[in-house]
């Protein structure tokens, strides 16, 4: 089976999918002083964006592990991530405190989710 590496480079790839199930991470790109919510919210942005680049969208996400650098912005990941997924499609999910590669990353997410049928 094919492996697909979307937009490769020497240290990582955008997207990589085997067998219809695509892995890719998100942190966020800009506007990094404007907070947490702000952060969470140009994430979701992107993975909208990288899953529609495999034919697939937000319904389709198996799983997500969130790292984030303080639990006390964990009721605002909580409150935009429960309004981001339609009613009864949240994947299963981990929530990790940790330290980010930027000291100005709040929250990084890296997914895996079911790609569309160019990528079976």
């Amino acid at each position: 089976m094919k492996i697909h590496r979307i937009n490769p480079t020497r240290r990582w790839s955008d997207i990589t999918v085997f067998n219809g199930i695509a892995h890719f991470v998100e942190v966020p790109e800009a506007d990094l002083a404007a907070g947490i919510e702000r952060q969470i919210q140009q994430i979701f942005d992107q993975a909208e964006q990288s899953l529609a680049r495999i034919g697939s969208d937000k319904t389709r996400i198996l799983s997500a592990t969130i790292y984030i650098t303080d639990f006390a912005n964990l009721a605002a990941l909580n409150g935009q991530w429960d309004n981001w997924f339609p009613e009864g499609t949240a994947p299963s999910r981990a929530c990790v405190k940790a330290e980010l590669a930027s000291p100005d990353y709040l929250v990084e997410i890296a997914f895996v989710a079911a790609a569309g049928d160019a990528y079976q």
